[in-house]
């Protein structure tokens, strides 16, 4: 009989909610460890890397004396609108083409291809569309997210079970209904997680968005401290950005059980 190993340890076994409080409180009790060690010891330049403590007495400085949560309110702002209007058409769009192969064939070429071009190098053709107002921003921030958001839902729409879309058309459904009432609430559990994922996507390219002509917003606050050396300030808006992620995918990670209680006891 052999003994188990390594890999098979635990595979595929559940982990209950403690267990996992104390795993994500113990990975950043060691990150923070390290780095405060690192700092103490002089393993870092202070300048490039300085301590946490004064990161987070510099966060605290940002939000109580200098109206850092102004930048943060318009930086949300920016984020919920971009990614608002690519789900007001990416959901319809990616739930049409996985249902009906027709509508694929037409779109699919057409999103395939923008998925492989990188966001930031439209930046210049979009501030010479848009000049520096909020417009560029929230385009650049709309296309990094849409076309990857597509591809998510229409894959997740094909695999709606085939018999479910059988017996409503043998039952006499016309393929509108079937649609709304059959593939879109069966797929609705799996667009709520693509959402969540993408999400994350618009924040990564919030600081992109925001380097290029602006003065307000965390990247802009960042940039502003790039000039003077001000690292502390730098990692100040990596840490909010951070934060700020979390919050929202602790939020889209809470309405999708809310929604789906039954995909819990499933």
């Amino acid at each position: 009989m052999s003994r188990p190993s390594l890999w098979s340890f635990g595979l595929r076994a559940p982990v209950g909610r403690p267990q996992r409080m104390i795993s994500g409180i113990g990975i950043w009790a060691l990150f923070f460890g390290v780095w405060v060690t690192a700092s103490g010891l002089g393993l870092v330049n202070d300048l490039l890397v300085p301590a946490p403590q004064k990161v987070f007495a510099t966060t605290w400085d940002l939000f109580f004396a200098r109206d850092f949560g102004g930048d943060v309110l318009i930086s949300i702002g920016r984020v919920l609108a971009a990614f608002g209007m690519a789900c007001a058409v990416a959901v319809p769009l990616g739930v049409m083409m996985g249902a009906f192969p027709w509508i694929e064939a037409i779109f699919a070429p057409f999103v395939s291809a923008w998925r492989y071009l990188p966001a930031p190098s439209f930046i210049p053709i979009l501030l010479m569309w848009f000049g520096t107002g909020e417009a560029p921003k929230l385009a650049l921030l709309f296309i990094g997210v849409i076309f990857f958001l597509i591809t998510l839902i229409m894959d997740h729409t094909k695999t709606v079970r085939e018999e479910l879309v059988e017996t409503a058309l043998t039952l006499g459904a016309n393929p509108r209904t079937v649609v709304l009432r059959v593939i879109f609430p069966s797929v609705l559990p799996d667009i709520v997680t693509a959402m969540r994922q993408m999400l994350a996507m618009a924040w990564t390219y919030l600081v992109i968005a925001e380097i290029v002509a602006s003065t307000t917003g965390i990247g802009a606050m960042m940039m502003r401290a790039r000039r003077f050396l001000n690292t502390d300030e730098i990692l100040s808006g990596i840490i909010v950005i951070g934060a700020l992620g979390l919050l929202f995918d602790l939020a889209f990670a809470t309405l999708h059980r809310l929604a789906f209680p039954y995909l819990r006891t499933r």
